[in-house]
């Protein structure tokens, strides 16, 4: 028997779930269900990403509205435009046995006017991006003054996106006798604000524990050095020869430079951020549903509506600035009962946000280390052997094979076997054989021979000055900008010829000395050293001006490729962006973008596939919009 049946769904919902195949409900849709459907009330209902919380309210939402009654009777606001349009769908899919029953799909990147017509010719039920809906309340294209249902989906990742005002603009609208449900991942105080301002003593319903991770999950973390974030993403990626994920980093400047390198590198990739047309967008999530994209990279606001059940990993190259963002990322795999697996790539300075985040999801992280290149090739080799056990030979090869038995008479089945392999091997074994065995170590990775203060303010000098068209306003903009430190948190920044000072206070020295050391700044190696200078504007030129005018680097190092199968370390100026976030602006109100110029970037030697990628998600819609959906 259907389990459905026992929550008190009509024979028209009953006939949908059987269609869809669904038998049992998830946690949240056994506690929601039954509620929703006995009696109007508010609700909270917190559950992770990925346990059917669409079905939980939509369900009980479509079985209340009055079909013979053309008016809007239910309003769901969504966060993004791929969400909303995945509820949209949802929601008529339920609905497909509901006759008289239509909803309509508000999200900014199509014809407001077209989706105006649509909402007055009968729409029971709008699905709407909060900006949108906001837009056509004040334009006089909708009516939600007499609605009776009001759902917050991802509420959290509403209000991290700023949305609080329209949020509360468009509760306002509605009538103060409607029911209101709140569902959401995470219960971070803005969450809590809307409950006790918009809701009237609501029911609550937890899944697991509040903010939980989701138990199908493991979670781990890669220590790495600042400069060494890429090649260690094309490594983990080369261990997981399958992998099928989401990359999240914070800005969408950093999300289409990743992406970009990843496809020039031979990977299957694609970027999904704010500046892409709902077109690309579109073809960029039918092309990774289709499995067509490996490595979809992604900002955590465009990400909102990836519901794909089958992704292996979700890497953080760049962790969010918010706490439990990251319960949200993690919750993009590991769904419906499937395993996955979370990794974050971190420096050292980042450890102790890895420390908050097991304090609020309640599971422990694992430390790895980078897979090392001879590991890397042992993983490959046994999966390309997997491939030719497992291909489906194609009878037309029978015409050839006469003449392949006669090349290959000389040789027996052990060294044919050899022969094939290494085709695939020969190229990866060489390919690291030429990069070091691992990742530069952190503590190598710092070009510094003083010991970091831990205490006090800390001087630094830096071999980037005027001649590098920065001023001290620039500089200070940069440090501020690539360090993601507040303005105050840098001082006394003194800009020389072919060199540079500038303070910290002492806490915030470890995270200089990683971050920067090797960077690039308009082709120049960046080097950073903690400097005998007092600070003042004159003093502290001392062997520094030498260095400073001769373009930097590390002391005897020479630029490495590291890197995985599908290429070596490709270097950018444009780093500068890296761990940046402003959660209002880094989707819908453009970014400020930082002094740092773009250089060209280098090629290096790059191993051999059978199959590059294509750009599918190269040419982002470059202008900029004032609203995130």
């Amino acid at each position: 028997m259907n389990n459905f049946e026992q929550l008190g769904l009509n024979e028209s919902l009953l006939s949908a779930i059987k269609d869809m195949g669904f038998e049992n409900p998830s946690e949240i849709q056994q506690k929601a269900i039954p509620l929703l459907l006995e009696k109007d009330t508010d609700i909270v209902a917190l559950a992770q990403t990925g346990t059917g919380k669409t079905a939980a309210f939509g369900f009980p939402l479509i079985q209340k509205i009055d079909v013979s009654n053309k008016n809007t009777q239910g309003l769901i606001l969504s966060p993004t435009r791929e969400l909303c349009l995945q509820i949209a769908n949802e929601i008529k899919q339920y609905s497909k046995y509901v006759k008289g029953l239509h909803s309509v799909a508000v999200y900014g990147g199509a014809s407001i006017t077209e989706q105006a017509k649509d909402v007055k010719r009968g729409a029971q039920i709008i699905v709407a991006t909060p900006g949108r809906m906001q837009d056509m309340i004040n334009r006089g294209m909708v009516n939600i003054k007499n609605i009776q249902y009001c759902i917050l989906d991802e509420a959290d990742e509403m209000l991290n996106m700023g949305f609080y005002e329209d949020i509360t603009s468009i509760l306002a609208d509605t009538p103060k006798e409607k029911s209101t449900w709140l569902f959401s991942a995470t219960m971070p105080q803005e969450v809590a604000r809307i409950a006790r301002e918009f809701m009237k003593t609501p029911e609550e319903i937890t899944v697991g524990h509040k903010n939980q991770g989701n138990t199908n999950v493991s979670h781990e973390f890669y220590l790495v050095s600042a400069r060494d974030r890429y090649p260690a993403l094309k490594r983990l990626a080369d261990a997981n020869p399958d992998i099928f994920s989401v990359v999240f980093c914070r800005t969408k400047r950093d999300t289409q430079s990743i992406a970009e390198k990843l496809i020039e590198d031979g990977y299957n990739a694609a970027a999904l951020h704010g500046d892409l047309s709902q077109a690309q967008r579109d073809a960029v999530m039918k092309s990774f549903r289709g499995k067509q994209i490996q490595m979809l990279v992604a900002t955590d606001v465009a990400a909102r509506g990836i519901d794909v059940d089958d992704i292996t990993h979700v890497v953080n190259y760049q962790l969010p600035d918010e706490i439990e963002t990251y319960t949200h990322r993690s919750g993009r795999t590991g769904r419906a009962g499937k395993s996955g697996t979370s990794m974050v790539i971190v420096t050292k300075s980042e450890l102790r946000k890895i420390q908050q985040i097991e304090r609020i999801i309640k599971t422990k992280f694992e430390e790895k280390p980078v897979p090392s290149g001879i590991e890397i090739c042992e993983i490959q080799l046994f999966h390309l052997a997997n491939k030719i056990k497992e291909v489906e030979v194609n009878t037309e090869i029978e015409t050839y094979l006469p003449a392949i038995s006669e090349l290959l008479q000389d040789f027996d089945k052990e060294e044919i076997i050899k022969k094939v392999v290494s085709v695939e091997f020969n190229r990866f074994l060489e390919y690291y054989q030429k990069s070091s065995n691992s990742l530069q170590s952190v503590s190598q990775g710092r070009n510094n021979s003083k010991e970091v203060p831990t205490d006090g303010a800390v001087r630094f000098f830096v071999n980037l000055g005027a001649k590098d068209d920065l001023d001290w306003m620039t500089l200070k903009d940069f440090l501020r900008d690539t360090l993601e430190l507040g303005r105050d948190d840098l001082f006394k920044v003194d800009v020389k010829d072919g060199f540079s000072f500038f303070n910290t206070e002492a806490e915030h020295a470890e995270k200089v000395m990683e971050t920067l050391n090797g960077l690039e700044y308009k082709g120049r190696r960046v080097n950073v050293e903690i400097s005998n200078n007092d600070g003042g504007r004159n003093g502290g030129r001392r062997d520094h001006n030498n260095r400073g005018r001769s373009g930097g680097g590390f002391r005897g190092g020479e630029r490495r490729s590291e890197g995985g199968f599908r290429g070596g370390e490709r270097r950018s100026s444009n780093r500068s962006s890296e761990g940046r976030s402003d959660r209002r602006s880094s989707e819908g109100r453009g970014e400020r973008r930082s002094s740092e110029g773009r250089s060209d970037r280098r090629s290096s030697e790059r191993a051999p596939r059978n199959e590059r990628g294509s750009r599918r998600s190269g040419d982002g819609d470059s202008s900029r919009r004032t609203r995130r959906d």
